[in-house]
C-alpha cells in the first residue's frame, strides 16, 4: 500500500525548550516553574532535571545539520519565556533573545521553516510567585512577551503557535499536580485554562502586527473518546468526556463559548471560572490554523461516581507504548474528521504525534526501533485517509526530534527519532528517522 502526500506538505519534527535546551541558568536566563518543580525532591522520576537535557543551547548548529540530513521541511520549537524575560515582564535579556535569533537564521539557511511556539509550559517562576496563570496579570504579561518575541522574529518566522496544550498546564499542573507548578485545586485549574485561552486570543493580533503574512494558531491536545458499549448511558458518558476535555477548549476558540452542559457541572460544584466581559470574544479571535496533538484515545463507560463527568476508563486489548498509551492509528483519522466537521478550521496541522518505546542499541550502534516506525506509518496512513475525506491537513510534526527530558517521567521514556546518549549527549538517528527521511524525499508512505 502506498499513500502519496501533496508536494507542499509540511513534514517536520517538534521539541520544547525545557525538554532539550539545558543551559538552565546561563546568560541571564531566569528560573521557570519547571526548574523549580524538577529541583523539588520527589517530583520527577529519578530526580532528573532539565539543567542539561540535550544541551541544545550549545549544540543547536549540530542539531540543525541533523535536521537538514533528515530532510525536515520544518522544525517546531518553543521559546523559553524566562530566557527572554527572566522576570516574566520588564527588561529583555538580550543574550537569550539572541539565541533564538541565531536559531531562526540557522534554520532558514538550512531551508527549514521555523514553526515557533511561544509557551510550552515553562512559565517564569517570578510570575508564578505572583499567582501564575491563575492571575489576570499573567495574561497581560504573556501578551507583552508575545510582543517582544514577534517584534524581533516576526520578519522571519512564518508560523506561530501561541500555546501548546493548555489543558495539560491547567489539569496536570493545577488539578492533578503531576506537572509544574504541582498544585491541586480544580477551581484554580479551570481559571488557569480560561486565562490561557484569553491570553492566546489577545496575543494573536499582536503577533500579526509584527509578522504580517505569517500564520498564527494554537495547539490543542485531544484524546477521542470511545463508548465502551452502544448503551445510551455509555455513549452519553463518552460525549461528556469529550466535551469536558476537547470541547472546553475548542468550542470557545471557535466562537461557541464553553459547552453548556460542562459549564453546568462546574457551576453546580462551585468551580466555574470567572469570565469577564470581552473574554469570550477575545478567545474566539480568528486564527489561520489549528494545531492538534494526538497520541491515543480513551474508551469509557458510564459511572456516576467518577468526577467530574461520570465517565470511567476501560482497558482495551492491544499494543501499548512505554508510557501506557494504546496504539490506535484510526483515532487520528476520527479526531481530524470530527474537529474539521465540528469547527471547520481553515487549516489543520498535526503538531505532535509519536510514541515512547524502550530502544536498544545494536552491536553496530544502530537503533532498530521497529515499533516506533510502525506506529508512525500507521498514523501517517490514517492522516492521509482523513485528507481523502476532505480534512485540510497541511503538515505533520513528529514528536519528537530528540530523546529528551520527558517532564515528570524524566529521561526514562524515549520518544525521539534521534537517540540521545544522556551520558555523552551523542546523537544517533534511529531507523524511524531514516524512514521518515525517505517518506519526505519520496512524498509517499510505503
Amino acid at each position: 500500500m502506498s499513500a502519496p502526500f501533496p508536494a507542499d506538505f509540511l513534514w517536520g519534527a517538534a521539541t520544547a525548550a525545557y525538554q532539550i535546551e539545558g543551559g538552565w541558568d546561563e546568560d541571564g536566563k531566569g528560573p521557570s516553574t519547571w526548574d523549580t518543580f524538577s529541583h523539588t525532591p520527589g517530583k520527577v522520576a529519578g530526580g532528573d532535571t532539565g539543567d542539561v537535557a540535550c544541551d541544545h543551547y550549545h549544540r543547536w548548529r549540530d542539531d540543525i545539520a541533523l535536521m537538514r540530513d533528515l530532510g525536515l521541511r520544518s522544525y517546531r520549537f518553543s521559546v523559553s519565556w524566562p530566557r527572554v524575560l527572566p522576570a516574566g515582564v520588564g527588561a529583555v535579556n538580550e543574550p537569550g533573545l539572541d539565541f533564538y535569533d541565531r536559531l531562526v537564521d540557522g534554520l532558514l539557511a538550512a531551508d527549514i521553516v521555523p514553526a515557533l511556539t511561544l509557551f510550552h509550559w515553562d512559565l517564569p517562576q517570578a510570575l508564578q510567585d505572583r499567582g501564575g496563570w491563575g492571575a489576570r496579570e499573567t495574561i497581560d504579561a504573556f501578551v507583552a512577551y508575545a510582543d517582544v518575541v514577534s517584534r524581533r522574529l516576526g520578519d522571519r518566522v512564518p508560523m506561530w503557535i501561541t500555546h501548546n496544550e493548555p489543558s495539560v498546564v491547567a489539569v496536570d499542573g493545577h488539578v492533578v499536580g503531576e506537572h509544574a507548578p504541582g498544585l491541586r485545586d480544580r477551581a484554580l485549574g479551570l481559571q488557569v485554562a480560561h486565562n490561557l485561552l484569553v491570553s492566546h486570543g489577545l496575543a494573536v493580533p499582536v503577533i500579526r502586527s509584527h509578522a504580517p503574512g505569517a500564520d498564527v494558531g494554537i495547539t490543542i491536545n485531544v484524546w477521542p473518546q470511545k463508548a465502551a458499549t452502544d448503551a445510551p448511558e455509555d455513549v452519553a458518558a463518552a460525549e461528556r468526556q469529550y466535551a469536558g476535555e476537547a470541547g472546553w477548549y475548542l468550542d470557545p476558540l471557535y466562537g461557541r463559548g464553553y459547552p453548556a452542559d460542562i459549564w453546568a457541572i462546574y457551576e453546580e460544584r462551585g468551580v466555574a471560572p470567572a469570565v469577564l466581559p470581552g473574554d469570550l470574544a477575545a478567545i474566539a479571535t480568528p486564527t489561520d490554523f489549528l494545531g492538534l496533538n494526538y497520541y491515543s484515545r480513551s474508551t469509557v463507560r458510564a459511572d456516576p461516581s467518577e468526577e467530574p463527568f461520570g465517565a470511567a476508563g476501560v482497558d482495551e486489548p492491544g499494543e501499548y507504548t512505554d508510557v501506557g498509551w494504546l496504539v490506535v492509528p484510526d483515532g487520528l483519522h476520527d479526531l481530524l474528521t470530527r474537529v474539521w466537521h465540528d469547527h471547520g478550521p481553515a487549516a489543520i496541522y498535526v503538531t505532535e504525534n509519536g510514541a515512547a518505546f524502550p530502544d536498544e542499541v545494536a552491536r553496530d550502534g544502530a537503533i532498530h526501533d521497529d515499533r516506533r516506525l510502525a506506529y508512525l506509518r500507521g498514523h501517517f496512513l490514517a492522516a492521509r485517509r482523513a485528507m481523502d475525506d476532505g480534512v485540510p491537513l497541511r503538515g505533520y510534526f513528529v514528536w519528537s526530534l530528540l530523546d529528551n527530558f520527558e517532564w515528570a517521567e524524566g529521561y526514562d521514556k524515549r520518544f525521539g527519532i534521534v537517540r540521545v546518549d544522556f551520558d555523552t549527549l551523542e546523537r544517533t538517528v534511529k531507523d524511524s528517522g531514516h524512514w521518515l527521511r525517505d517518506v519526505i524525499a519520496t512524498g509517499e508512505v510505503q
